[in-house]
């Protein structure tokens, strides 16, 4: 089995919400030229849920064992996370223009929003009730409901909605959720497209 400490691909979570973190898992997202894809295992899509914790380490081990015993549905489900993925970026990508999501985008959420739900338990608390998922370890695509739960959290939250941004970095395509007090934030990161924006102002202003 994989070990998973070993050459892991250290992502920059700079999405703010998990939903738009999985939808950066794609280097440059607007380029079809410099474009990347970082999922390209089923292993590397449980490296990356680790890393954002939706998974523990535990689950983690128990998903890649289950893999190694059924190579052909582990990588359905790599497909099918990275339709999922690209429905996200395309939405919200959409709504950061102010653009309404094309319909096929929200049928594929949609389509995924019914799978998740089949994996949700009603849990009693001290004095009430919530929702929970079932263990990440019990299935192959035991770390896409977090993710679809997030996708919704956001469309249904008028005020979360309305901050999502894409860096202007482009062609990075980084979505992120702007908390900044006055909706000032640009760049994905500042270490990042932000210095490179800053670098690009300097050198022209000395030409």
């Amino acid at each position: 089995m994989s070990d998973l400490n070993k050459d892991v691909h250290k992502h920059d979570l700079v999405g703010g919400r998990l939903c738009l973190d999985f939808a950066n898992t794609v280097s440059w997202h607007d380029s079809s030229e410099k474009s990347q894809e970082l999922l390209t295992s089923y292993e590397k899509l449980v490296n990356w849920s680790l890393q954002a914790n939706i998974l523990k380490k535990r689950q983690s081990i128990s998903l890649l064992k289950k893999a190694e015993s059924q190579p052909s549905k582990a990588k359905e489900v790599l497909l099918q996370a990275i339709e999922l993925r690209e429905s996200i970026f395309q939405i919200f990508s959409s709504v950061s223009n102010n653009e309404t999501p094309a319909s096929k985008e929200l049928s594929i959420l949609n389509e995924a929003l019914g799978n998740a739900y089949g994996m949700i338990r009603i849990v009693p608390g001290e004095n009430n009730y919530s929702l929970e998922f079932l263990n990440g370890e019990e299935t192959l695509d035991g770390m896409l409901p977090p993710i679809v739960q997030s996708a919704i959290d956001i469309l249904i939250s008028e005020k979360e909605l309305s901050r999502v941004k894409k860096c202007e970095g482009h062609p990075c395509g980084s979505l992120f959720l702007d908390t900044s007090r006055n909706r000032s934030r640009r760049w994905c990161s500042m270490t990042d497209c932000g210095n490179r924006a800053k670098a690009k102002r300097f050198y022209h202003n000395k030409k």
